[in-house]
Order: C-alpha cells, then structure tokens, then sequence
C-alpha cells in the first residue's frame, strides 16, 4: 500500500485512488485535487446489515453484486469524470440502508433468508423494496437505541 500523496507524486493527477484507509483529498500543483476514495465505509456496514436483517449465513455473489450496482446508483457522471468513486459521505447514512436493502433484498432472491428475531423468511420474502427499506432503516441504529434506553 502506499499513501495517496505519494500515489499522486509518482503516477500524476490522472489517477483514480481507492484506499481501505481515510486520507486527505492531495492538491496537485496544476491546481486539480486529487480525489481520495475510500471503499470500506460504504459497503462493509450494508452488507453486514443486510445479512444480519436477513439472517442470511452467507454472503453470495449476488448479494455482493445487488451492493455494489446499490452503491454505483448513488454517483454522478460529472464526479466520476473528476476521479470520485463514492457518494458524498454527508449520504452514508441513506446509502447504508440502501445497501443493506439490497443486500437483503438478494439473499431473499437467492432463498437464503431465514429471518431475524420475531420476523421468519415468510414475511421477509413478503416485503415490498420500500418495506425492506423501511425494516432496514428502523433496525439500523437498533442496539444503539435499545443501550440508551435501558441505561435511563
């Protein structure tokens, strides 16, 4: 690995730079800014989530693909032209519950779904694409808020 100033050093400004780890934007000396990607955050939180919420005990192909054509529908032509891979971070919310969404979406498909807590693969393989949106999102921040309340 190597860090995104010196990616930009060596191979110039024409670079797109994806990395596991936050880095600063580079600014390069002809005035352009070299955009610093970085993957993990958008995709590793809706798959888990999407698998948890299924209660889908593996994660296939298509699960992975339905994440990642999730992701890609949230880009602009016009950021892409300047080099960046990913949504605005202000959306990680909203793109993490679509993501999950789709993901659950796909282990439903791939008849991997076997429910999570009091909701079987029955009423999963029910839900409509916004009542899967609406289940993920509600369970989203779940074992953040049910810790908030039971420390009052």
């Amino acid at each position: 690995e190597c860090i995104a100033i010196d990616a930009f050093k060596h191979a110039g400004g024409d670079i797109v730079f994806g990395s596991e780890n936050p880095f600063e934007n580079v600014y390069i000396s002809n005035g352009k800014v070299g955009h610093v990607n970085q993957a993990n955050m958008y995709l590793f939180l809706g798959i888990g989530l999407g698998s948890l919420l299924s209660g889908a005990r593996l994660i296939t192909n298509g699960m992975l693909q339905a994440a990642a054509e999730c992701l890609a529908s949230y880009m602009l032509e016009e950021d892409i032209s300047k080099g960046i891979l990913y949504p605005s971070v202000d959306s990680i919310r909203n793109v993490t519950t679509e993501v999950g969404a789709a993901v659950f979406r796909a282990a439903v498909e791939d008849n991997l779904a076997e429910g999570h807590g009091d909701v079987g693969p029955k009423k999963l393989a029910k839900m409509s694409k916004e009542e899967t949106v609406e289940y993920v999102a509600r369970n989203m921040w779940y074992p953040v808020y049910s810790s908030l309340v039971h420390e009052k």
